[in-house]
């Protein structure tokens, strides 16, 4: 007898081995942005540049990127005019991490260590004991002409590890596992080299003026990153990288039912929108949009610093919507009948019905993992929705055959937040929605491997439609 969800198939399998590959291949925001930049082009969208004029022309498809960590795409309908509406999915791709110092180099007792920050509100525990590695980007000197470019690294081997105190050092480990974040929690790059084991030189000592890098890292590491570059250490001029644990996204569970993985807060949704919009491209979906007399642009914007609170030039909180929105009008009019006219749909993780700790949960809002899409409400807005944008995803939902659940958390406790709130300070209408998961934070989560297809099947249904199903309802 076989319990709980068949093991996925067809369009459902295909959209959970996609998953995994799109987050094997992202193990930062910026080599998300690239994972999706590609797929973009693969699919026929021009890249457009933000210091450049613009030709927006009606039928076209057209993706730009910010600093290398954000990325918005969108279509254009043949019926498209200044003044149309937009059909937005908003999500955001990076996830609590742990972050090199920009100056890192640290030794104790004859073991090369590297000092990390923390980035986000990460469940820190759970990085110990994993194979890490790094991840992120290089500024390096390009050729003899005195230029300079961003490279993007990931280093797939076991690098670095944060070891745990053995039991027999502290035997109340398993009563309450506490730990000093800046002095307990520094992965070990390696050792020293026998000559250097009786050095009893300060690192501090050879800081230097802090222009070059060489003065702040290990050279080991440095020599390791031009290695991987194809540079000369020298050539290397400054980095932001990340770690992050070397073991595959995979399907696990009796049945596969389920997503074992890191970063499926937020990549999971970002996934689902960026293939949703790929695939409303294809003849099949264009044909029901034109028959539907679809007119709205169809877009969606991946967000960096949603985890810290949006704050930056490719945050939600930025000019990155606002911006789009003014590019695409031709006049102040023509951009409020825009803002009047579009629907955003914010779409992160939310909080799956966790089996051994139900007292965390209200006890009629508990989606389950594989349950379909799960709307978010919050009544001090830290949620968007609200019985209007309930009514239109619950339809959206409806033409596909898919299911939905319901989240609020708790009177007795804090509720997260997403990008939505931030977005809809526009004027634009907004509705929060998300998909379950466990363990979110964690440096391994677990999402349902079902439901990537659904979270698909909702974008896909919002950019094919949107605007019609919008004429029948009524605001007296």
């Amino acid at each position: 007898m076989v319990l709980g969800p068949m093991q996925p198939t067809g369009a459902v399998r295909k959209a959970a081995l996609g998953l995994l590959n799109f987050i094997n291949a992202s193990p930062t925001p910026y080599h998300a942005t690239m994972e999706a930049s590609v797929r973009l082009e693969k699919a026929g969208f021009s890249k457009l540049r933000e210091e450049d004029a613009w030709d927006i022309k009606p039928g076209g498809r057209y993706y730009f990127t910010r600093n290398q960590a954000a990325i918005l795409a969108f279509t254009v309908p043949k019926r498209w005019a200044p003044g149309a509406g937009i059909n937005m999915v908003a999500t955001h791709l990076d996830s609590p991490n742990l972050r090199v110092r920009p100056v890192s180099k640290k030794t104790s007792n004859g073991y090369l260590q590297v000092a990390v920050e923390t980035y986000g509100g990460g469940i820190w525990h759970s990085w110990f004991d994993r194979d890490l590695s790094l991840a992120g980007r290089v500024i390096v000197k390009d050729g003899s002409n005195g230029s300079f470019k961003s490279k993007l690294i990931k280093i797939d081997r076991p690098l670095l590890r944060i070891p745990t105190l053995a039991i027999h050092l502290d035997r109340s480990v398993n009563d309450n596992f506490k730990f000093n974040q800046e002095t307990e929690f520094v992965p070990i790059l390696g050792q020293k080299i026998a000559s250097q084991l009786n050095s009893t030189k300060e690192d501090s000592e050879s800081k230097g003026n802090g222009l070059d890098v060489s003065c702040n890292h290990h050279p080991a590491l440095l020599s390791l990153l031009a290695e991987e570059l194809s540079v000369k250490p020298e050539e290397i001029n400054d980095f932001e990288l990340q770690l992050y644990d070397v073991q595959p996204s995979c399907l696990g569970g009796i049945n596969e039912e389920f997503i074992y993985s890191p970063r499926l807060d937020n990549q999971m949704t970002s996934y689902c929108a960026l293939e949703a919009l790929i695939e409303s491209t294809g003849a099949e979906s264009v044909a029901v949009a034109e028959s539907q007399s679809e007119e709205n642009i169809n877009l969606i914007a991946m967000f960096n610093h949603e985890e810290i609170g949006s704050a930056s030039t490719t945050g939600a909180e930025g000019s990155l919507i606002p911006t789009l929105m003014a590019r695409l009008s031709s006049t102040p009019e023509a951009l409020a009948r825009t803002t009047a006219r579009s629907f955003l749909i914010s779409s992160d993780m939310g909080h799956g019905i966790h089996p051994s700790y139900t007292s965390k949960y209200q006890e009629n809002h508990r989606p389950r993992l594989n349950g379909g899409v799960v709307l978010k409400t919050n009544a001090k807005q830290k949620y968007t929705t609200d019985a209007i944008g309930s009514f239109l995803i619950k339809r959206l939902i409806a033409k596909r055959g898919g299911s939905v659940q319901e989240f609020e958390v708790r009177n007795d406790m804090a509720c997260g937040s997403t990008v939505g709130p931030l977005l809809s300070k526009a004027g634009v209408r907004t509705v929060d929605v998300g998909l379950a998961q466990l363990s979110m934070h964690s440096i391994r989560e677990i999402g349902g491997s079902h439901d990537a297809r659904a979270g698909m099947d909702l974008f896909l249904s919002f950019f094919e439609g949107f605007a019609d199903l919008d004429k029948e309802l009524s605001l007296q």
